[in-house]
């Protein structure tokens, strides 16, 4: 299941996205247009900034932008900022690997096998989808 606070990041990313201008935009700006808990979506915000999806400016006139073209954020890289690893279980996972402790043989793992089916789809529907595509 989807997280609220990767929901609220992919929805903050679009509602940046929609804008004409890419000049910055106040957090209050953000939270009130996508009914989003203010000091949450800070949070989130900030988690974005630290991994160069999103820039900030401080003082009057500040806020956040997008740091590059909503056609190159890939859904697969916020999740992964927002959410962790794609793959549900850890002895599936691309990049978070760990083996599982109850099992002796992955190979003959039948939930590691259908974990494997699960990740395979879900990364190629999120490593094809753009921001711009959620637009």
């Amino acid at each position: 299941m989807l997280s609220r606070k990767t929901k609220y990041g992919i929805k903050a990313l679009a509602y940046l996205a929609k804008l004409e201008s890419q000049s910055p935009t106040a957090i209050a700006t953000i939270a009130d247009a996508e009914n989003i808990p203010h000091k949450f979506l800070e949070a989130i915000l900030l988690e974005l900034r630290k991994n160069s999806i999103l820039g900030s400016r401080k003082g009057k006139g500040g806020g956040y932008y997008l740091m590059q073209s909503p056609e190159k954020i890939r859904m697969s890289t916020v999740h992964r900022i927002l959410e962790g690893p794609i793959a549900m279980l850890p002895c599936v996972s691309l990049n978070f690997y760990e083996k599982c402790e109850d099992c002796l043989d992955e190979d003959a793992c039948s939930v590691n096998r259908l974990m494997v089916q699960v990740r395979d789809n879900t990364l190629a529907i999120l490593e094809n989808q753009t921001l711009q595509d959620l637009l």
